[in-house]
């Protein structure tokens, strides 16, 4: 059962975390709005798709920067709580400090559910419009899909590479396909430019040349323009940069066991985001004890310094959390060292402010 004090603080929590995205939100859809306003009216975008776009861009910004919310929300009210002297009555009256810190691990835990499924399910289906609507409209002349020197292995067998592609005119130039059975190379087909038709799903391979390695002789067979189907697919030759931020839990697991298998150089992207999506649930109890050994002490300074502590504490967090998966996605750094390294350094962070706290 809920204790007064339980109900009081969760009460406080939750109402100052909701408060305060209820604030923010729109401010970041005002500031955003403001930055793209002219890109939006000189491409005469749709009002509904502007609508929508923003609707998208609210569950993503939210579920991007909910940890820095949640941390200044239980910064703002435990820090009123001590200045009030209404924490200091709460332990004279003999209740501990681990006992005080219940209800906002309750809380902690509340946040912590709504996060995961907003990350897991609704999160994705947000960063596919807002995504699309950005690369539609506001980024145009960029290209939302890696077009150069793409390698990639398609099924068991077979790698394919093309040195350039087109996504407009949705042709490649230098393309080769290698086709291999027990490790060995059987043979080999190379194009100076590859052309997706559309209207029937097939290839037209131009200077086409298909090498067949024989135990003596090699086989060649060559022809100027040549119509087939391939079991990739259009997907292959150019993956979307941010598709793994568009699939929910089970569809990303599934989709990064296919890139793996698939040999694509892209799996430290897509891996970073699928462990992002356990990590940031994660972060709002590290937070939150941090918040509250921060902000449970009355300061001479008052609330304001205890708010720009926190503000320091959040932002080398947010910092922390850019640099690992930065780092992660652009070398051979493990994407789960990166997504768990700041909320591991925060955590022994929290254990000592909680310890300082408690005396």
């Amino acid at each position: 059962m809920l204790s007064i004090l339980d109900k009081y603080i969760l009460k406080r929590y939750l109402g100052t975390f909701v408060l305060l995205l209820l604030l923010f939100i729109p401010i970041g859809i005002t500031v955003n709005l403001a930055e793209k306003i002219d890109k939006i009216l000189s491409n005469e975008v749709p009002f509904f798709e502007v609508v929508k776009y923003y609707l998208d861009f609210t569950v993503y910004f939210a579920n991007l920067l909910f940890p820095l919310f949640l941390f200044l929300s239980v910064i703002w009210f435990t820090s009123k709580l001590a200045n009030n002297t209404e924490i200091i009555a709460f332990l004279s009256s003999g209740v501990s400090y681990y006992r005080f810190l219940r209800p906002y691990m309750i809380g902690a835990t509340i946040v912590c559910v709504g996060a995961f499924f907003l990350g897991m399910y609704l999160a994705p289906m947000a960063s596919l419009g807002f995504n699309e609507f950005s690369f539609k409209y506001l980024k145009k002349g960029k290209q939302d899909r890696e077009k150069a020197n793409v390698y990639r292995q398609i099924n068991e067998n077979d790698y394919i590479y093309v040195s350039y592609f087109n996504v407009t005119e949705k042709s490649g130039s230098y393309f080769t396909l290698e086709h291999f059975e027990d490790q060995k190379l059987k043979y080999k087909l190379s194009a100076n430019r590859i052309k997706y038709n559309v209207e029937d799903s097939t290839y037209s391979l131009f200077q086409y040349k298909k090498r067949i390695i024989g135990e003596n002789n090699d086989i060649i067979e060559s022809q100027q323009k040549l119509d087939t189907v391939f079991s990739f697919d259009l997907d292959d030759l150019t993956p979307v940069k941010y598709i793994a931020e568009t699939l929910n839990l089970p569809e990303l697991n599934k989709f990064i066991a296919r890139e793996k298998d698939k040999g694509s150089n892209l799996i430290n992207r897509y891996e970073v985001v699928r462990y992002k999506r356990w990590s940031l649930p994660v972060s709002a109890y590290i937070l939150t004890i941090i918040a509250v050994a921060v902000s449970s002490i009355k300061r001479r300074g008052g609330m304001g310094v205890n708010l720009a502590i926190g503000i320091a504490i959040g932002m080398v967090f947010i910092f922390f959390d850019k640099i690992f998966g930065t780092l992660a996605e652009q070398s051979d750094f493990s994407p789960f060292v990166a997504t768990w390294a700041p909320n591991i350094v925060f955590a022994i962070l929290a254990i000592y402010l909680l310890r300082n706290a408690k005396r």
